[in-house]
């Protein structure tokens, strides 16, 4: 199981990227996603998640200018960030709970391996 990000780069402040993350590999269902990032010095937040259902959660810091989604049939989740800010710059990191076993109905959570995203003021 493969979790492949793309979309990260340089922008400058009250811009946007979209962000994305596909599952590749053989596997038999996902359940939450979610996009992580780390900044220069700082501990790796939860930015946002999104459950198989649909239903989002978001840091209280990005309300209202990310948007997480996903397109179940693509196995690709999204993330699309508006008026970015200097400290939404980060390293971002996407996750899937991935069920990778026809026989065992567990899941396992996989991350992907960052991109870099740089707000400049």
């Amino acid at each position: 199981v493969q979790l492949v990000e793309s979309g990260g780069g340089l922008v400058q402040a009250g811009g946007s990227l979209n962000l994305s993350c596909t599952v590749s590999g053989a596997i038999f269902g996902i359940n939450d996603m979610a996009w992580y990032r780390q900044a220069p010095g700082k501990q790796r937040e939860l930015v946002t998640s999104v459950r198989s259902d649909g239903s989002t959660n978001y840091v209280d810091s990005v309300k209202g200018r990310f948007t997480i989604s996903r397109d179940n049939a693509e196995r690709t989740m999204y993330l699309q960030m508006n008026s970015l800010k200097p400290e939404d710059t980060a390293v971002y990191y996407c996750t899937a709970d991935v069920r990778v076993s026809f026989v065992r109905p567990t899941y396992s959570t996989y991350w992907g391996q960052g991109t870099q995203v740089i707000v400049s003021s």
